[in-house]
């Protein structure tokens, strides 16, 4: 989708959803590689990042003092490569807080992202992730608290919302939405449902 959509995040935010949850609370802007074309992240090495808000920090090996991450907007199709391409942009790689993969040409969601405990932002919308089964790699992050899938196939899922909120409980903010208190019990009940047909299928198996 990324290298098809004309859509970009200042589109999405010029939406009735409301906006996301504020988790890096950044004195410096996000390093930003958005719309640069990228097909692999091993092109980042010979892109200079946009130029933000505010000015880019860097350390004395000229690596960045920031804790946001942006690649939305090009044609990435898989994460090959992407925790040295981070290690070797960020001073402190484990302190990353929002990573920013929307509108690329992204099917499945690679656990190398699992090796940033502490991301708290993922913004994933506008890809071509069709199996809702990949989210449950995400309850592996302790501080994740907003998210974005829409866009991508499986949101055509019946009950979308609910099904990702019964996989990620502990999230505020889904697809540029506050959860709600309504939001949380109708996941439950979701989730209730789910695990009584699990239960009648492998019931009608034994028999």
């Amino acid at each position: 989708m990324g290298s098809t959509s004309i859509m970009d995040n200042t589109d999405l935010m010029k939406s009735p959803r409301m906006p996301a949850i504020d988790a890096s609370n950044e004195i410096t802007s996000p390093l930003d590689f958005s719309f640069k074309g990228l097909t692999v992240f091993d092109d980042v090495q010979d892109e200079d990042p946009r130029k933000g808000q505010h000015k880019l920090r860097r350390d004395k090996g000229g690596k960045y003092l920031c804790t946001s991450l942006k690649f939305n907007n090009n044609a990435l199709t898989d994460m090959n490569n992407f925790e040295p391409v981070v290690e070797g942009l960020l001073l402190k790689p484990d302190e990353l807080l929002w990573l920013d993969l929307s509108m690329n040409d992204l099917t499945n969601i690679d656990p190398v992202i699992l090796m940033f405990k502490n991301l708290k932002m993922l913004y994933l919308h506008g890809n071509g992730i069709s199996d809702h089964n990949q989210v449950d790699k995400l309850a592996a992050f302790p501080n994740l608290i907003t998210l974005t899938l829409h866009g991508n196939p499986l949101e055509n899922e019946p009950g979308y919302r609910q099904l990702i909120l019964a996989k990620l409980p502990n999230l505020r903010s889904l697809d540029f939405s506050r959860v709600t208190k309504a939001d949380r019990a109708n996941a439950s009940i979701w989730k209730t449902m789910i695990g009584q047909k699990k239960r009648k299928r492998r019931k009608s198996k034994d028999e």
